[in-house]
């Protein structure tokens, strides 16, 4: 049988080293920063000229290839409404008249992002990459 050595042996046991518990705490610490994963977002380059440049754009727009974006979200060119994968074709057509037209997209103020993105691509895709996007224009 086993004796108890007295009440001064427990006093002893009864604290408990924290020492142990704060390494898992810094290794778990290290290990997280280390294979943390920072989110770099894409962005996507837009050309906005200035507004003192907005009356002479519209003046230009013979020697540009000009993308209207209703409200609705419906695609203009040429006087003619068209669907978002004739785009690509249109601004080509149009890109072969004219080689060293930009494409302008005049985008209303209640337009979505969507749309004017869906455009930049099909003008990439058809080998123009100069976009440009007019601001909105004030209503009187």
């Amino acid at each position: 049988m086993r004796r108890r050595k007295g009440r001064g042996a427990e006093e002893d046991n009864s604290e408990i080293d924290l020492t142990p518990m704060l390494d898992v705490v810094f290794i778990m610490l290290i290990f997280f920063i280390v294979t943390a994963s920072f989110v770099k977002e894409s962005t996507i380059d837009v050309n906005m000229p200035d507004p003192n440049e907005n009356q002479q754009q519209t003046d230009d727009d013979n020697a540009a290839i000009v993308v209207t974006v209703k409200a609705n979200d419906e695609i203009w060119m040429d006087d003619r409404r068209i669907d978002i994968r004739a785009v690509r074709a249109n601004i080509e057509r149009v890109h072969a008249e004219k080689p060293q037209a930009p494409v302008v997209v005049k985008a209303d103020a209640n337009s979505t992002a969507k749309v004017f993105v869906a455009v930049a691509d099909a003008a990439r895709e058809a080998k123009v990459y100069n976009v440009s996007l007019l601001p909105p224009e004030e209503k009187k």
